[in-house]
Protein backbone atom coordinates (compact mmCIF):
# COMPACT_ATOMS: atom_id res chain seq x y z
CA UNK A 1 0.00 0.00 0.00
CA UNK A 2 1.58 3.51 -0.65
CA UNK A 3 1.85 5.85 1.96
CA UNK A 4 -0.50 9.36 1.87
CA UNK A 5 1.57 12.13 3.12
CA UNK A 6 0.27 15.75 4.05
CA UNK A 7 2.41 18.78 2.68
CA UNK A 8 4.21 19.28 6.47
CA UNK A 9 4.54 15.09 6.56
CA UNK A 10 5.86 15.23 3.35
CA UNK A 11 8.36 18.12 3.81
CA UNK A 12 9.27 16.31 7.37
CA UNK A 13 9.97 13.34 5.38
CA UNK A 14 12.17 15.22 3.06
CA UNK A 15 13.87 17.35 5.18
CA UNK A 16 13.08 20.06 3.96
CA UNK A 17 10.53 23.03 4.51
CA UNK A 18 6.76 23.27 3.27
CA UNK A 19 7.54 26.41 1.53
CA UNK A 20 10.31 24.00 -0.84
CA UNK A 21 7.60 22.01 -1.62
CA UNK A 22 4.69 24.46 -2.54
CA UNK A 23 7.60 26.16 -4.21
CA UNK A 24 8.40 23.20 -6.14
CA UNK A 25 4.64 22.68 -6.90
CA UNK A 26 4.35 26.06 -8.53
CA UNK A 27 7.56 25.73 -10.64
CA UNK A 28 5.53 22.08 -12.23
CA UNK A 29 7.91 20.00 -10.73
CA UNK A 30 5.53 18.26 -8.06
CA UNK A 31 1.99 17.91 -8.08
CA UNK A 32 -0.47 16.37 -5.43
CA UNK A 33 -2.07 13.67 -5.62
CA UNK A 34 -5.72 15.35 -4.79
CA UNK A 35 -7.08 17.47 -2.68
CA UNK A 36 -8.92 15.95 0.87
CA UNK A 37 -12.32 16.24 2.07
CA UNK A 38 -10.77 19.18 3.89
CA UNK A 39 -8.64 20.58 1.27
CA UNK A 40 -5.16 19.60 2.03
CA UNK A 41 -3.16 18.14 -0.14
CA UNK A 42 -1.98 14.90 -0.03
CA UNK A 43 1.01 13.52 -1.50
CA UNK A 44 2.21 9.23 -2.12
CA UNK A 45 5.68 8.16 -1.66
CA UNK A 46 6.19 8.68 -5.73
CA UNK A 47 6.15 12.74 -3.96
CA UNK A 48 8.91 12.08 -1.69
CA UNK A 49 10.78 10.24 -4.11
CA UNK A 50 10.65 12.92 -6.34
CA UNK A 51 11.49 15.02 -3.71
CA UNK A 52 14.40 13.17 -3.04
CA UNK A 53 15.45 13.62 -6.92
CA UNK A 54 15.06 16.91 -7.31
CA UNK A 55 17.27 17.70 -3.92
CA UNK A 56 20.41 15.55 -5.56
CA UNK A 57 20.36 17.00 -8.69
CA UNK A 58 20.11 20.37 -7.27
CA UNK A 59 23.45 19.49 -5.04
CA UNK A 60 25.12 17.75 -7.87
CA UNK A 61 24.97 21.75 -9.52
CA UNK A 62 22.06 21.07 -11.69
CA UNK A 63 19.16 24.10 -12.43
CA UNK A 64 15.54 23.83 -11.31
CA UNK A 65 15.07 23.88 -15.38
CA UNK A 66 17.36 20.86 -15.82
CA UNK A 67 15.23 18.91 -12.88
CA UNK A 68 12.29 19.99 -15.07
CA UNK A 69 13.58 18.25 -18.40
CA UNK A 70 15.11 15.23 -16.07
CA UNK A 71 11.59 14.43 -14.78
CA UNK A 72 9.87 15.13 -18.30
CA UNK A 73 12.47 12.66 -19.26
CA UNK A 74 11.85 10.48 -16.71
CA UNK A 75 8.36 10.34 -16.95
CA UNK A 76 8.81 9.13 -20.83
CA UNK A 77 9.38 5.34 -21.72
CA UNK A 78 13.34 5.69 -21.78
CA UNK A 79 15.85 8.59 -20.88
CA UNK A 80 18.46 7.93 -23.00
CA UNK A 81 21.72 9.62 -22.47
CA UNK A 82 21.68 11.52 -25.73
CA UNK A 83 19.43 13.67 -23.93
CA UNK A 84 20.99 13.66 -20.61
CA UNK A 85 24.26 14.04 -21.55
CA UNK A 86 24.37 18.04 -22.96
CA UNK A 87 22.52 19.23 -19.62
CA UNK A 88 25.27 17.46 -17.32
CA UNK A 89 28.23 19.02 -20.23
CA UNK A 90 26.48 22.56 -19.60
CA UNK A 91 26.80 22.11 -16.28
CA UNK A 92 30.28 20.99 -16.18
CA UNK A 93 30.99 24.05 -17.81
CA UNK A 94 29.73 26.58 -15.79
CA UNK A 95 31.30 25.04 -13.07
CA UNK A 96 34.76 25.07 -14.59
CA UNK A 97 34.05 29.13 -15.33
CA UNK A 98 33.00 29.37 -11.22
CA UNK A 99 35.83 27.39 -10.25
CA UNK A 100 38.37 29.93 -12.38
CA UNK A 101 36.30 32.65 -11.04
CA UNK A 102 37.13 31.49 -7.53
CA UNK A 103 40.53 30.95 -8.14
CA UNK A 104 40.65 34.43 -9.56
CA UNK A 105 39.46 35.63 -6.27
CA UNK A 106 41.47 33.50 -3.73
CA UNK A 107 44.87 34.97 -5.74
CA UNK A 108 42.92 38.56 -4.65
CA UNK A 109 42.53 37.70 -1.49
CA UNK A 110 46.18 35.92 -0.83
CA UNK A 111 47.51 39.31 -2.13
CA UNK A 112 46.01 41.61 0.15
CA UNK A 113 46.44 39.03 3.10
CA UNK A 114 50.15 39.36 1.95
CA UNK A 115 50.16 43.12 2.30
CA UNK A 116 48.21 42.94 5.20
CA UNK A 117 50.78 40.92 6.99
CA UNK A 118 53.27 42.83 5.95
CA UNK A 119 52.39 46.22 7.47
CA UNK A 120 52.82 46.67 11.43
CA UNK A 121 49.70 45.44 13.16
CA UNK A 122 49.40 48.73 14.68
CA UNK A 123 49.29 50.59 11.67
CA UNK A 124 46.58 51.89 9.60
CA UNK A 125 45.04 48.96 7.16
CA UNK A 126 45.64 50.05 3.71
CA UNK A 127 43.70 47.19 2.42
CA UNK A 128 40.98 48.48 3.10
CA UNK A 129 41.87 51.96 1.68
CA UNK A 130 42.55 49.92 -1.29
CA UNK A 131 39.05 48.41 -1.59
CA UNK A 132 37.19 51.55 -1.29
CA UNK A 133 36.56 53.30 -4.32
CA UNK A 134 37.33 56.56 -4.91
CA UNK A 135 34.72 59.22 -5.73
CA UNK A 136 34.38 60.62 -9.42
Amino acid sequence: MDSTYTIGQLAKAAGIPTSTVRYYERAGLLQPRRRAENNYRTYTSDALHTLHFIRTAQAAGFTLADVCTFLALRAGDMAICKDVQPLIAKRVQDVSARIQEMQQVLTVLHALLAQCQAQAQDDTCHVLAALTPSAS
